[in-house]
This record gives structure tokens, sequence and C-alpha cells, in this order.
């Protein structure tokens, strides 16, 4: 019986390891599955333009994957069991199993509302693209009531500068705000956060310094120190989090539920699992946690890539680089920021800002969807056996219907 490799995830981790291992893997030996909530492909690292109102390419898993061998299965990941080797999905007709002998999680994160009361209920997010397209009809229909209306972007990290100044950009007729809990782009050098400021005075964003929610109500947000902010739309972009999912399972995980692994991916407690993206809990080559990002993405997903195929095929196991080199950031879409980071994890000096940074960012984002869009462009044709028959288990654990 061939060897079973499940991924959950088709996103940038996930759709790279699964058109990786089918290049690299003989179809004799292995099957491999990738469980994917929607039919297409997400760009997640452009679901602020999307909200904000632009059109955004959405490729087709099956077309992504036709000619690779991947079996696609368009199902919701309910739950995991390690122990007994088996996935719980629920799709159309009302879901099932599926048996793996490796299994590949990459599910990614979700928006944070980190027990803000009304949050979840009252707030948008860019997260994925259900709630970004929640959030453009949202914004669609301030533009239709012919005054200004407000948007209130809470959070000041790199999605929620993103999302106000693409918001300011492409709707000038809102009023766009900023709520930032210290200093507005504290990690950037002096001189990147001196062009972020003049980014936001130029689109007309008012940005809130040092102001921390309580709550968000339908209509406005409540401050810590008092103060109510009205709002007809407000976008929670104050960190993210991952699914339970794997904590429920019973993996290895940290407090936040982030799958810990080893140098190869590999979860600490169930040696079959590996983990990618921001699922994994991954110490990068400066000794520090790699941070969520689609750059960590791409490193632990080829470092992951790499340990199957060696230990499947009894090759030696190589160690791809673990590192986070800097931040990109846009501003609209004529303006940007580069900033790169030292082996701390500091902001260097230097940065790259204006149009340049932009087409930096934008040739990044044509690369990540390209790369993405062909899985197997590029890879060694060679097909590799396994080193010895997988185990398998019976053909009626492979899918049971629930």
């Amino acid at each position: 019986m061939k060897h079973r490799i499940v991924v959950l995830g088709a996103g940038y981790a996930g759709s790279y390891v699964a058109g990786t291992l089918a290049r690299r893997l003989s179809p004799a030996d292995t099957e491999i599955t990738v469980v994917n909530a929607e039919p297409d492909f997400v760009q997640r690292l452009r679901l602020h333009q999307l909200a904000a109102g632009r059109e955004i390419d959405a490729p087709q898993l099956a077309d992504v994957f036709a000619g690779t061998g991947v079996r696609l299965c368009l199902a919701r990941v309910t739950a995991v069991d390690p122990e007994r080797q088996i996935v719980a999905v629920a799709d159309a007709d009302g879901g099932g199993e599926l048996g793996y002998d490796t299994l590949v999680y990459a599910l990614g994160s979700h928006g944070a509302d980190h027990g803000i009361p009304g949050a979840a209920e009252h707030g948008f997010d860019v997260a994925s693209r259900p709630s970004a397209l929640r959030l453009r009809e949202r914004l669609d229909g301030l533009g239709r009531q012919g005054e200004s209306g407000r948007v209130l972007v809470v959070g000041d990290g790199l999605t929620g500068i993103e999302t106000a100044t693409e918001i300011a950009e492409t709707r000038p007729g809102l009023s766009v705000a900023l709520v930032a809990r210290g200093e507005l782009g504290a990690p950037l050098s002096v001189g990147a956060r001196s062009h972020l400021r003049q980014a936001c005075d130029r689109l007309g964003i008012t940005v809130l310094e040092h102001t921390a929610v309580e709550a968000v109500e339908a209509a406005r947000v409540l401050c810590a120190d008092g103060t109510v902010l009205a709002s007809d739309a407000t976008v929670w972009t104050a960190g993210f989090a991952v699914s339970r999912i794997a904590a429920a399972g019973g993996l290895e995980v940290t407090e936040n539920g982030r799958i810990v692994v080893d140098r190869t991916m590999r979860s600490l407690s169930h040696p079959n699992v590996y983990a990618v993206g921001d699922s994994a809990y991954a110490v990068g080559d400066n000794g520090r946690p790699l941070p969520m990002s689609c750059a960590s993405a791409g490193y632990t997903g080829m470092q992951a890539t790499v340990a199957i195929v060696g230990r499947l095929t009894g090759r030696k196991i190589p160690n791809t680089k673990l590192e986070y080199l800097g931040n990109h950031i846009s501003l609209g879409r004529r303006d940007g920021i580069l900033q790169m980071v030292d082996d701390e994890g500091q902001a260097k000096p230097k940065y790259v800002g204006g149009w340049k940074a932009a087409r930096i960012k934008a040739a990044i984002l044509k690369m990540s969807l390209w790369t993405t869009s062909h899985p197997t462009f590029g890879l060694p044709k060679r097909k590799h056996r396994l080193a010895a028959a997988p185990h398998a288990f019976a053909d009626k654990a492979s899918r049971v219907a629930a």
C-alpha cells in the first residue's frame, strides 16, 4: 500500500509542500492529498487590498494541482487524532475521516480578538477571503450613503498599517483612523517611522497612539482611558491566532496553540507530523522564534519538504535557512517601506521607502502568486522511490463516511 501524505491547508506553505513532494517522490510509492476548505488559493498578503475594493486573483486549486498527481479534498478540518493517524473533515456530503502516514499541518492562522468584548461580533477583519469581502461590502455601503463614513482600524502592526493606508487611498471619501496601542511604527527605524507618519498625513489618516481598546460596539469603540470613538466600520487587526485543533488532538503546542517542532519542522510529540507556516513554533537560525509571516511559511515549508523526502527515501536531511530578514509594508499602491532587521530582530538604521519599496513589495506578491500557481515548476524531475515499504492502514481507514 502507498505511503499516504496528507497536507492540511493550501496556503503559501501548504501548496508549496504538496507540490514539491509530488515532484520529488514517486507516485508508485506515495499518495499526496491536500485538504482545504475553500476551492481557490487565497492571496492572504493582499486581502487588505481586496477589502478596499481591488480585484485580486484567486486561482482555483483544482487548476493549481492539475497534472501534479496531488489529490484535492475540499473540506474543513474539524479534528486531528495523531494516535490513530486520522484527520476528521466536514464537507458538502457531511464529512468523514482521512488516514495518513505522514501529516503536514499547515492550517495557518486567523484574527485574534484577545477576548475584547464585541470585537468578534461587531468588528471586521482581513484574515480570510470571506471576512475581507464582508468588509468590502460594508465599505461599499458607506460609499453609497453619500456621506463620509468613519472607518476605525484597531491595531498598528503590519496588517493594520497596510489596511488603513489602502482604504484611505482607495476610498478617499471615507474618514480613516488608526488606533495604535503604543507609538506608531515602534518596531521600525527612526527614518521609517518618520516616513510612515508622513504617509498617514498625506492620506489623511488620523493616528491615535497609546490607546487601548476595551470594547467594540456596533457604532463605537470604547477605550481604556474613557474615550469613546465613533465608528461605522471597525476593522480589527490586533494580532493573529492559530486553530485549537492541534492542541485538542494532543500534539505538543505552545500556550497559544502553535505546534512545537524540531529543526526539521517535525513535531516533538508525534514524529510523523510536520508543521509549517503560522501553525509551527519554529526557532530560527538566530535562536529566536520565527514570526508568523509569508517569509516564515516559505522557509519552514522548504525545511519540512527536504526532511520528509530525506526520511522517506533514506537520504541525508540538509538544514535549509530559517531566517527573518525584514518587513515589506505597503502604504497604498505607490508607497511602501522595506525595513531590514538584524539577528536580534531589531530594525536596522537604514530603510527603503517610497515608490521603490512599493515596487519591491509588488514584485514579491507577484512572485508568490506565480510560484504557488505553478507548484512543481523548476523542480528536479527525478522522483525518488521510498527506502522501504511504508506502513499504512487498511483501505477502510483512509476514508470512512461519518
